[in-house]
């Protein structure tokens, strides 16, 4: 019988190998595209999916997390590679990024196996949606994730890509 762990950890390296796939084949130029009318690159929206799926497997549950703290502040909410220009740190680049991608998933998995149910400490996001577990945070990832994913074939197709 597969434990119920199993399945949420199956999902997330599911969805990740399906964005992984739409970044492979990029070049940091192209990553580093912006569509007219949007504010944010492919290569940022990589970097975001690594900084929220880390926040919110990690942070929580006050597990450490080895990502540098100018992480967030490059790729968190309401950031934008127009505002990396201002940063002491650099930016990762787009094979940093890829081999991030590539590792988080088993990083989550080792993490929080057996603890998907733990009590945490709780938040609330900006849509009202209470988070008190793990899996719940882990869920909101995959959700999220599924967003950002669309996000990224919809650059793909604008940029000609």
């Amino acid at each position: 019988m597969t434990r119920p762990d199993s399945a949420i950890f199956g999902q997330l390296e599911a969805v990740r190998s399906l964005t992984l796939r739409q970044l492979d084949d990029l070049t940091p130029l192209q990553a580093d595209l912006i569509p007219s009318g949007f504010r944010n690159s492919i290569r940022w929206n990589a970097g975001h999916l690594v900084a929220v799926l880390e926040r919110f497997a990690f942070k929580a549950p006050g597990i450490p997390s080895p990502l540098p703290p100018s992480f967030r502040t490059q790729f968190d909410f309401g950031s934008s590679p127009a505002s990396w220009m201002d940063q002491e740190e650099p930016v990762p680049t787009l094979e940093e990024l890829l081999e991030l991608l590539r590792d988080q998933p088993g990083r989550v998995r080792e993490a929080l196996d057996g603890r998907l149910d733990e009590d945490v400490e709780p938040y609330t996001t900006t849509t009202g949606i209470l988070l008190s577990t793990p899996r719940e945070y882990l869920s909101l990832g995959l959700y999220h994730e599924g967003l950002h994913l669309s996000v990224i074939k919809l650059y793909r197709r604008l940029l000609g890509l």
